[in-house]
């Protein structure tokens, strides 16, 4: 059974290599910028096909929180973070100059959540928990702000599709040519899964936090608040799972990375400080 399911897992590798090389080449979405964000990423879904989804999916959300009646029920809350949002949309060009002509929205949903998002072309979306129960300034929300518009500038969200698909092409090719069980492809599955997605995921996150510490700094946001963002975060959270098993790297460790970026960052917030 190991052995089988290592071959089954080989496959997942060499087909995901195969898909890419016949539909499409490898590529960086942004420049490197100050940080130097520099990999070629797997893109074999089309970035219009995300973007219809993500947008679909957007408008979705906006729908049912206006029927829900908790869609921007702060006027002021609303007004600071599209302030915050139009100061880091003025430096999206140094990584991609066509994000300057995305369709930007930003909207809040009323509740107790600590959680934000910003879908692919620019959709942001803010829980005023996140906001209230954290009581984050201007500069922590710049931060928060900052690295859920770097993964909408690498079209991360694209580059996991891209990813998944690879990877179930692989698996149907290893349970048709070595005979595999249902059960059987779900461990190659999840084998896959440990072997290629979550690694990815915190590559993903990486990128994330040095393109928005950059983005934050250039808007004229102290990246030192990124620190203490996280240690907000820490604070109210009842426990981290294991970094192995999570798409997010824990507090402590992004913490440390965070810092390791300033003497890259903090130049750029001296030159822009508000």
């Amino acid at each position: 059974m190991n052995k089988l399911l290592s071959a089954a897992v080989m496959t997942v590798a060499l087909s995901s290599m195969t898909v890419a090389s016949g539909l499409s080449g490898c590529a960086s979405t942004t420049s490197t910028g100050a940080v130097g964000v520099d990999r070629q990423q797997l893109l074999l879904v089309s970035n219009e096909q995300v973007l219809e989804m993500s947008a679909a999916s957007y408008n979705k959300n906006i729908a049912e929180a206006r029927k829900a009646g908790v869609l921007d029920t702060d006027a002021a809350k609303l007004a600071r973070l599209k302030r915050i949002a139009n100061n880091l949309i003025g430096h999206v060009n140094v990584y991609r100059p066509d994000a300057a002509r995305w369709n930007w929205e930003v909207h809040t949903i009323k509740s107790k959540e600590l959680n934000a998002f910003v879908m692919p072309g620019g959709k942001v979306m803010f829980y005023t928990g996140i906001i209230d129960r954290l009581n984050l300034t201007d500069d922590e929300i710049a931060a928060i702000m900052g690295h859920e518009m770097a993964h909408a500038l690498r079209e991360h969200a694209r580059e996991r599709m891209s990813r998944d698909y690879a990877t179930q092409t692989g698996i149907g090719i290893a349970a048709s040519v070595f005979g595999l069980s249902q059960g059987q492809a779900q461990l190659a599955n999840l084998a896959g899964n440990f072997g290629l997605s979550l690694p990815f995921s915190r590559t993903q996150e990486s990128e994330a936090d040095q393109v928005g510490l950059e983005l934050m700094a250039r808007a004229g946001y102290n990246p030192q608040a990124a620190i203490t963002l996280w240690q907000k975060m820490q604070k109210a959270s009842q426990g981290e799972p294991p970094q192995f098993l999570s798409t997010h790297p824990s507090s402590t460790n992004r913490i440390a990375t965070l810092q390791a970026l300033m003497p890259k960052v903090m130049p750029l917030y001296q030159s822009n400080r508000r």
